[in-house]
């Protein structure tokens, strides 16, 4: 079992954004939209979930509550300090920030969701992938992994073939696992099947970015989403992007509107007297 903590943690005003990496991930994948938070000045912390950033049997000895235990306890953490939070996720960590905000109302003030992901049905997922919910007890079905593959969610050609030269170092702290097991994924699907009765309930404001032509999660997971919200929801929608928005080639507008959503949410706050974080920050 993976020892290591390879969250980022970085200090800065009462506003605090929460970001959540994705399912066999690591949080090297919101490094710079989190570097890019901290210089307008705020506090961010990206988390490493239980279970990731080690091993693929690291990661089955987990299940989903697990994980979202690991954002419960980093919001209490932050919540010491910001007076404001935002919650925000790629991928699976968008489905995870969306349980949070259901769970604890009253400490998410806003949500931020980068290509969330309710399924798999992008243009790069083979055709008999929805096959797998039906034989995942059978034999073969427990022995599957979701390779990795080109284009690996990122449309930047310079930055895809460094994705892939790092899942190929094995180092799943920086680039995540290249094959994501199938008990994993049925973890994930219980977590989308409790978050998607939680929905109606979340009423806080919130951003979400979806590509066009994402590779892993289709639009239709963008407007299952909107729909199902009882709060106000900002949809933007990239035109030159694949999977993992906030590494590709438009992070600025990523960036940009979750800079705007902190600033609509500071309006007519008023901000406490910060405690210094004594965490260390990750590099």
């Amino acid at each position: 079992m993976t020892t290591a903590d390879y969250s980022l943690r970085y200090s800065g005003d009462g506003t605090g954004f929460l970001l959540i990496h994705g399912l066999g991930g690591t949080p090297v994948e919101l490094r710079l939209v989190g570097r890019a938070l901290l210089r307008a000045g705020h506090t961010v912390h990206c988390p490493q979930l239980a279970g990731h950033c080690g091993s693929e049997a690291d990661l089955l000895a987990t299940q989903w509550r697990d994980w979202a235990d690991s954002v419960f306890a980093e919001l209490d953490r932050m919540r010491a300090n910001c007076d404001r939070i935002i919650v925000g996720g790629l991928s699976m960590g968008a489905v995870l920030a969306m349980h949070v905000a259901a769970r604890r109302q009253a400490d998410v003030d806003g949500l931020a969701l980068y290509a969330p992901t309710l399924r798999y049905d992008g243009w790069s997922i083979p055709r008999y992938a929805f096959l797998l919910k039906w034989l995942i007890n059978t034999p073969m079905g427990r022995h599957y992994s979701f390779a990795e593959r080109e284009p690996y969610g990122i449309k930047h050609k310079r930055t895809r073939q460094a994705i892939g030269e790092a899942m190929a170092s094995g180092d799943s702290s920086e680039a995540g696992l290249q094959g994501t097991p199938s008990r994993a994924l049925q973890q994930m699907w219980q977590l989308v099947d409790e978050t998607r009765r939680q929905m109606p309930t979340i009423t806080c404001p919130t951003l979400l970015v979806h590509a066009r032509e994402d590779d892993i999660a289709g639009l239709s997971n963008a407007f299952e989403i909107q729909r199902r919200l009882g709060g106000l929801v900002d949809v933007v929608i990239l035109d030159d992007s694949y999977h993992l928005v906030t590494i590709d080639q438009q992070r600025e507008i990523l960036i940009e509107r979750s800079l705007a959503l902190a600033k609509r949410l500071a309006k007519g706050r008023t901000t406490k007297r910060l405690v210094p974080l004594r965490t260390a920050v990750a590099e």
